[in-house]
């Protein structure tokens, strides 16, 4: 059974949905107070997907993807679509929606674009990569237009600045409406630049304009 993902429901009307995907190890519950408390958008509505022990398959992003590691993959992106889907139909269809994540979330948001899901409005990957290697038989069915905002850093232990900077060619190759943000020396956390960004992006798209990723570095 699909573990319960956790719902922070906007405090007036909602205008925005966000559905934010914890990390390896992590709990939604890291991501209410890690994220969504620094953040101030009182109109939007966050979804907080849960794994089952925590992870959401077990191999490294950067390890070959191997049968079980590919099984792995598979479920926890239909785990995410059907989380996506009861988000809409519980909170509305209309709202528009980004899926963000953070490490190991934010590789699962990566590759559920680049699978091909019915694409959000934007996607926010805070420490991201592509799951795999470049040799594996990946997906490339990413929307054109699609604005993503991903960021990584030179220090952190978990996504190497190699594997980010793979991500950026084949976000770019995909035709995403990209921005990119690395760090120096920044630990394995999501600093207050970043968060500025997400309050960005949500607040446009609330608002009802368009995403323009233009928060300062």
């Amino acid at each position: 059974m699909r573990a319960e993902a956790l719902h922070l429901r906007a405090r007036g009307r909602a205008r925005g949905l966000c559905v934010l995907v914890h990390g390896r190890g992590q709990s939604p519950e890291e991501m209410q107070s890690h994220i969504v408390e620094r953040l101030d958008l009182p109109d939007v509505t966050f979804v907080l997907p849960r794994a089952e022990g925590g992870v959401w398959y077990a191999a490294r992003a950067v390890d070959p993807l191997e049968v079980g590691a590919r099984a792995a993959l598979a479920a926890s992106l239909d785990h995410l679509a059907e989380d996506i889907a009861d988000a809409r139909a519980i909170h509305g269809k209309d709202l528009p929606l980004v899926l963000a994540g953070f490490s190991q979330g934010a590789c699962l948001a990566l590759e559920y674009a680049f699978a091909g899901y019915a694409a959000p409005d934007a996607l926010v990957a805070f420490t991201g990569c592509r799951v795999g290697v470049a040799a594996d038989d990946r997906p490339h069915k990413l929307r054109a237009g699609l604005p993503v905002y991903l960021t990584g850093s030179d220090a952190d232990p978990w996504i190497p600045i190699g594997a980010f900077c793979e991500a950026v060619r084949e976000l770019g190759e995909g035709g995403a409406q990209l921005r990119t943000d690395t760090i120096p020396g920044r630990a394995h956390e999501v600093c207050d630049a970043e968060i500025a960004m997400l309050q960005s992006i949500l607040t446009e798209l609330a608002a009802g304009g368009r995403v323009t990723m233009a928060a300062p570095r």
